[in-house]
């Protein structure tokens, strides 16, 4: 829907219609849950050869998994945190999602390059891209959205691509177009 619909009232998280970040984000979480929930209507287009896996979606969007989560990231840091510090960046990584997809769809739509001239405010957030695995590249992301590589230029480091080529060379999944890019507009 984002892509199909960026930077039009129907993008379940533009930018463009808020006045900050939480707002956008919170907005977001309303249309993820009336999706989950049944309480939208979800054009055919974007539910087409998806799985249905409602139990896991359940126990995905349960408290009790996201309480367990947070108790694990808890115990992590006490076996391994070797100094009291590190434990200031126990809520970035309880909170990783929302983070990361703040910055994704907050700053990577305000800030940075347009390698592509697009019809949306989609940018390349540099220089840090490669800390977001690669999800940064967002201009290119937009230009070639169905490309499993997000790095389009020779500087451009996608991380999680080069995860998926090592998964794919052992037969865990397999990527269609490899090394392809392939302009889709919405």
């Amino acid at each position: 829907m984002h892509h199909a619909y960026a930077d039009t009232p129907k993008d379940p998280h533009s930018p463009k219609y808020f006045s900050n970040l939480f707002s956008m984000m919170w907005h977001t979480k309303v249309v993820y849950a009336n999706i989950f929930n049944n309480k939208m209507v979800v054009e055919e287009r974007f539910t087409k050869n998806l799985p249905d896996w409602h139990s896991l979606d359940k126990w995905g969007q349960s408290y009790t998994n996201r309480v367990i989560f947070a108790l694990m990231y808890i115990a992590f840091y006490v076996y391994f945190a070797p100094y009291w510090w590190l434990f200031l960046l126990l809520p970035f990584h309880i909170l990783s999602s929302p983070v990361h997809g703040s910055i994704i769809n907050w700053f990577a739509h305000r800030y940075g390059k347009e390698s592509f001239k697009m019809n949306n405010t989609a940018k390349n957030f540099m220089p840090v891209d490669w800390l977001m695995m690669g999800e940064d590249y967002h201009n290119n992301h937009h230009k070639f959205p169905s490309s499993a590589n997000f790095g389009v230029k020779w500087y451009e480091f996608d991380p999680t691509y080069h995860v998926m080529l090592l998964l794919d060379w052992v037969g865990i999944i397999k990527i269609k177009n490899k090394g392809k890019h392939i302009a889709t507009e919405f």
